[in-house]
């Protein structure tokens, strides 16, 4: 065992005394470089990769997650000031799923689920249950608002009246709600978003009113938009938007077309426009006799009535002065006969009965007017006209909804500003033209250094090669002086250690090997 280590180690020590100076350094470098590799792979691989199972908790449910992964021998890491947990990537999905099912984290709120662990075999009082309802009813809510989109912790305090045989409904005070909410950093909410947390605790809540509850944030209070008091900042914003939409619009309109002609860098257009942003709805009642019909209806129902009377007209005698007449009483005598006849007719019509509910669109242009500003030096006659009656089109086709003539010339005119100026260059374009000579000059001074650094290299290169060369002549001129390698003939007891010695000295000191060769041909 010995004998053969000493052997390789003969071997290597032979071999290493043969090489060079220059593959010596290459094989350590060679080496060097493998050792590290192979450090620096097992650190990569052998390194545990950590991912985040939980954020944002608080301290409650950050040590009920920390005792779980302890009693379970599951390295974890903590980041966030403890309020982020992460574990390895491996363990992450099963870990979740695991402090969810224990009801590890609940995010600082106690749910209904407090009835069932809490309860004991001989109950709790009516004021133990009013006071585990409200905390449990004050959890479940703080976890429907923390599952809301943007919230990243909220507080709630929901007040229920008390119930009492003695007061009425009316006369029962209402239930309140009062919330803080903190949003996450960034993150402003809508104002559907805020509508949203106003119903959930609305719906949340029996006998609950909108009007009763407050949710507050850090820049302050928010207000439904169904409450009567809320601003109408979001209504403002989106008839701001949609205005300045629509100027765009007709601005990369005008761009389009009018940038072939004068060039898109040779013109400036600012649109102005006005809206009408109500919302009209009418309701129409009409009657309308039919048409062809002699402006009359249609006949529904039609009477006709017919009478007839005879009679006789009596004149009266002096009073009380016959045999059979009664005293104070006019008496009869005998008249002349009468007749009548009446006849009515009555006849009902139907006529047309319209029921128009018109409802206007709320977005209607009001006014509208366009400057175009040109350089002088692309204006022309013939560009004027052609720009002049391009707006002036653009515009009565915009404004023809808006009541106003848009068959005048001096209105559309007056609406419409053509000018020939001329353009300089922008404070943009000079600092990016100074920059960019900046970076030209920087980018010339790198390349001459480097050319200059190439250059010395090949000078210096050369005068190594040509110093080489004048030692190689003078070695050849005065071979005498030259202290040759030898081959110890004697030593060698063989042909075949002595191709070996050849060999070795060939392949590592080319240069002496040729010498070697030279002396034996010169003694030869």
């Amino acid at each position: 065992m010995n004998e053969t280590f000493n052997q390789y180690k003969a071997k290597v020590a032979q071999l290493w005394t043969g090489m060079g100076k220059k593959q010596k350094v290459m094989l350590g470098a060679t080496a060097g470089v493998l050792i590290i590799t192979v450090v620096l792979l097992t650190m990569v691989f052998s390194k545990t990769e950590y991912e985040l199972a939980f954020q944002d908790l608080d301290s409650t449910d950050a040590a009920a997650v920390m005792s779980y992964l302890d009693s379970n021998s599951i390295p974890y890491e903590l980041a966030n000031s403890g309020r982020n947990i992460l574990v390895p990537a491996a363990n992450a999905e099963k870990v979740k799923v695991e402090a969810g099912s224990q009801g590890l984290v609940q995010n600082g709120s106690i749910g209904f689920e407090s009835f069932a662990s809490g309860s004991t075999p001989f109950g709790s009082t009516d004021r133990e249950f009013d006071v585990k309802y409200r905390s449990a009813l004050n959890g479940e809510i703080q976890r429907l608002l923390n599952g809301m989109n943007g919230v990243q912790k909220s507080n709630v305090l929901i007040t229920l009246p008390e119930e009492s045989a003695f007061l009425s409904t009316e006369d029962a005070e209402p239930a309140s709600a009062s919330i803080m909410i903190t949003f996450k950093p960034g993150y402003r909410p809508t104002q559907k978003e805020v509508d949203g947390y106003y119903n959930l605790v609305k719906t949340s809540v029996p006998k609950l009113a909108i009007e009763n509850i407050t949710i507050s944030s850090a820049e302050g209070e928010l207000t439904a938009s169904n409450t009567g008091g809320a601003d109408s900042s979001t209504t403002v914003e989106s008839h701001f938007q949609i205005q300045k939409k629509y100027e765009s619009e007709v601005k990369r309109s005008i761009q389009q077309t009018l940038g072939p002609i004068v060039g898109l860098d040779n013109m400036v257009v600012n649109v102005s426009s006005s809206f009408n942003f109500d919302k009209k709805k009418t309701d129409e009642q009409l009657v309308k006799p039919l048409e062809n019909n002699n402006n009359n209806g249609i006949i529904v129902s039609e009477a006709t009535n017919s009478s007839s009377s005879t009679g006789t007209s009596g004149s009266g005698g002096v009073a009380g002065t016959g045999s059979t007449d009664v005293p104070g009483y006019q008496a009869t005598t005998g008249g002349d006969s009468s007749s009548s006849e009446e006849n009515s007719r009555t006849t009902n019509y139907e006529f047309n009965r319209i029921n128009n509910q018109i409802e206007s669109a709320p977005y209607v242009i009001k006014d509208l007017s366009i400057s175009v500003a040109v350089d002088k030096s692309k204006l022309s006659e013939d560009a004027k006209t052609y720009v002049n009656d391009f707006l002036s089109s653009l515009v009565r086709a915009q404004l023809r909804e808006s009541g106003q003539n848009v068959d005048d010339d001096a209105i559309i005119g007056k609406k419409i500003s053509i000018s020939g100026l001329t353009f300089l260059a922008s404070d943009d374009a000079s600092e990016t033209s100074g920059i960019s000579m900046t970076m030209a000059i920087g980018i010339g001074a790198a390349a001459l250094v480097i050319i200059g650094a190439l250059g010395f290299m090949l000078v210096k290169r050369r005068r190594k090669q040509a110093a080489e060369q004048r030692m190689l002549a003078e070695e050849v001129i005065t071979p005498h002086k030259i202290d040759f390698a030898t081959v110890d003939l004697e030593m060698a007891g063989n042909d075949n250690q002595m191709r070996k010695q050849l060999e070795t000295l060939a392949k590592n000191k080319p240069e002496e090997f040729v010498n070697l060769l030279r002396t034996w041909l010169a003694d030869e």
